[in-house]
């Protein structure tokens, strides 16, 4: 199974516009998202519904919960809670009956899922360290488990001796014996210093995956941003991919 899997949109409808098309070039057998569909940006509505109609699963996220009342906005920084609060008044009746029916982890035969960490998935801890690594490389029952929610893409290794490494690279062939945990980054708000969308390939029969990049039109997603009256430095930050 060649899965496409992605995460962080945040209401960009530009960047995620540009991430399906670009796995319509793909031959993507099933799509799958980690969660915070929403949050940021000016699009919550059209985001879920093409996230609804594209993926087979999706995993809650943090802004997708906080959306609900589910998790408190007093964990977010200042322009982080103003899109919040923007986000509660502007989502319709579909959009929170989709948020609301999103799990915290997912499980099947090839992979696992999640937003932040398997470790207390509810409290949405970022996974930026091998000791944070380690943590969900202890819970995991399969070979490789996908995350998101730092927005930045790299892939923690758990090698047969219970080394953990880590690399940045954008490719990595999965070995018999290792254990994996694979941040896909971020296609709306991307914070690794590359403004351009990331997406995941994972191919479950050749045993490689891939982290992959596409341009969207971060401009007109800035003007909307400013226009909806949510803080400029939401636009502002796309521009230099932080």
């Amino acid at each position: 199974m060649r899965y496409g899997i992605f995460s962080d949109i945040h209401s960009n409808l530009e960047a995620l516009e540009a991430v399906i098309a670009a796995y319509k070039k793909e031959s993507i057998g099933s799509y799958l998202c980690l969660g915070d569909v929403v949050g940021y940006a000016a699009n919550p509505n059209e985001c879920v519904k093409k996230v609804k109609s594209i993926a087979q699963v999706s995993v809650a996220g943090n802004h997708d919960w906080a959306a609900l009342n589910l998790f408190s906005a007093e964990y977010f920084n200042a322009a982080a809670a103003q899109a919040i609060f923007w986000t509660k008044s502007k989502i319709d009746e579909n959009s929170i009956s989709f948020l609301k029916s999103l799990k915290l982890v997912y499980k099947n035969e090839d992979l696992t899922l999640t937003h932040g960490t398997l470790d207390e998935p509810q409290d949405f801890n970022y996974l930026t360290d091998g000791f944070m690594a380690e943590e969900s490389f202890k819970l995991m029952e399969g070979e490789i488990c996908f995350v998101g929610h730092t927005h930045v893409a790299g892939i923690f290794m758990n090698d047969k001796d219970g080394c953990t490494h880590y690399s940045g690279a954008d490719y990595s062939q999965i070995k018999k014996g290792n254990k994996y945990i694979v941040n896909v980054g971020s296609v709306g708000q991307p914070r690794d210093g590359n403004p351009k969308a990331a997406y995941c390939i994972y191919d479950s029969l050749k045993k490689e995956v891939q982290i992959k990049r596409t341009d969207y039109d971060i401009v007109s997603v800035r003007e909307k941003i400013i226009a909806a009256g949510l803080p400029n430095y939401l636009g502002d930050r796309l521009l230099a991919g932080r």
